[in-house]
């Protein structure tokens, strides 16, 4: 069998990382005349269904940017629903997550976090550090500019000399040093930017901006950009059938 096909003959390898911007909640909400909160607790209702479809998928990483270092400064009483939405989807879902097989790992700056929360994270990442089904990356409290400074500091600390510091090098130190590259990233909402999310990451990655608000994303949107990354030509800054070197 080709390596790029699946056991289905006719359908192509899915992408083996997804990463995605989860966009639209507030507006999704405003459109219903509800607090932005609600658009908020509807997205993670989202996050769990696209979670079920990447396992349906073959998909082994899937990474969501669930709060950004710059969302400090939205309002006070948003931040703080956040962060007990983030409390109760633990307890909510973590059981039901351990059981599709889904190992959980929040990646970002945990320092910034209550004691609260950080139990809740080691918890869940420790429930379902056996699984082996997909991979739940959480960026939270995460920028991609803090991961490359954090990388470089680690680096530093691990005694690295200067010389020494390549691309392969710096990456084992990036917080996603356990995944592989994303291949696909997608971003809800409509607005075409990246936001500081995986700067070193997705440099090669295929870009699919959606303007589906992110508590309306769901199987048949996955689907569409999943389909559009399979049409896209990578060749990685290669040429596409070019014989190989002598």
């Amino acid at each position: 069998m080709s390596a790029t096909l699946t056991v289905a003959q006719d359908r192509p390898a899915p992408p083996r990382h997804v990463a995605i911007v989860m966009d639209g909640n507030g507006r999704w909400a405003k459109k219903r005349f509800l607090p932005r909160f609600f658009g908020h607790k509807a997205g993670v209702e989202s996050v769990v269904k696209v979670i079920q479809a990447c396992i349906a998928r073959d998909i082994e990483h899937l990474t969501v940017f669930a709060f950004s270092s710059e969302n400090w400064k939205r309002p006070d009483d948003e931040v703080s629903g956040l962060m007990g939405l983030v409390l109760a989807a633990v307890s909510r879902y973590l059981k039901k997550l351990d059981g599709l097989g889904v190992r959980v790992r929040v990646i970002g700056d945990r320092d910034a976090v209550s004691a609260k929360l950080q139990h809740a994270w080691n918890e869940a990442e420790r429930m379902t550090a056996a699984n082996t089904k997909l991979t739940l990356n959480v960026a939270f409290n995460y920028g991609g500019r803090w991961d490359i400074v954090q990388a470089c500091r680690k680096a530093i600390a691990a005694g690295v000399p200067a010389a020494e510091i390549t691309e392969e090098k710096l990456s084992e130190f990036m917080a996603l040093a356990h995944a592989p590259d994303p291949d696909l990233f997608i971003r809800t909402g409509g607005e075409v930017r990246i936001s500081n999310f995986m700067l070193w990451q997705v440099a090669y990655s295929e870009f699919v901006f959606s303007d589906c608000l992110w508590p309306e994303f769901g199987e048949r949107e996955l689907d569409a950009a999943i389909a559009a990354f399979h049409a896209r030509d990578r060749r990685f800054g290669g040429v596409k059938d070019a014989p190989p070197a002598a």
